[in-house]
């Protein structure tokens, strides 16, 4: 999954921990700047829509930042 998001998001970064079908995700990107929260989420979801349809991922819990936002919590 890690793998995917970052490989869609160029210069994003992802950690995603979870198993049994059930995930969550934090990620950074910049294409997320000038988009809404539910815009962000919608970016990832699409990505495994296949995946979620299937049920090889039942639940995926996401946090999505902007760099920008990302520097100012470390």
């Amino acid at each position: 999954m890690q793998e995917r998001i970052e490989e869609a998001l160029p210069g994003a970064m992802a950690r995603v921990e979870g198993a049994e079908a059930h995930f969550s995700a934090v990620v950074v990107a910049k294409a997320f700047e000038g988009k809404t929260r539910i815009e962000q989420h919608q970016m990832i979801y699409a990505l495994f829509r296949k995946e979620m349809a299937g049920g090889e991922v039942h639940a995926l819990q996401l946090r999505t930042v902007t760099p920008a936002e990302w520097e100012k919590e470390i």
